[in-house]
């Protein structure tokens, strides 16, 4: 079975978020930083070469596949801030209504700037979905 590529790695945190140029985003990122190490109670990690996770837990599917993964992080990609809320985002309807203006994948929510959404929520949305995540896998 093929390994992740996405692995923790001991890269700086501070020097990849030193290498983002655009200030508003540079900031952001400061501030998403300080949200999830504050939610999680984890120092962040870098995963891979472009992903800012916070913990990790240890899933395994019923295929048997397994491996571990953050309990959730944020990347600084061209287009938007991703942020990773890995229990997805089908019990969170209520908060994705009030969160303010944003885009959604799987488990990636796609913000283009903090100022764009509600950081309360945001930040209930995080610390709800890492609950379920430890909770789930635990």
């Amino acid at each position: 079975m093929a390994e992740l590529k996405t692995q923790p790695n001991e890269q700086s945190v501070t020097d990849f978020l030193n290498a983002v140029t655009d200030a508003q985003k540079h900031q952001d990122c400061a501030t998403i930083l300080e949200l999830m190490q504050e939610v999680t109670g984890e120092q962040p990690r870098m995963w891979g070469g472009s992903i800012v996770g916070f913990g990790s837990y240890h899933y395994k599917y019923a295929s048997g596949r397994e491996g571990d993964w953050f309990l959730t992080g944020f990347s600084p990609r061209k287009q938007n801030l991703t942020l990773y809320i890995m229990a997805g985002f089908d019990a969170y309807d209520d908060l994705l209504q009030r969160l303010g203006k944003h885009k959604l994948g799987k488990s990636c929510l796609y913000i283009k700037r903090l100022a764009d959404v509600d950081p309360a929520i945001l930040k209930d949305l995080v610390r709800q979905s890492v609950a379920h995540t430890r909770k789930t896998y635990a």
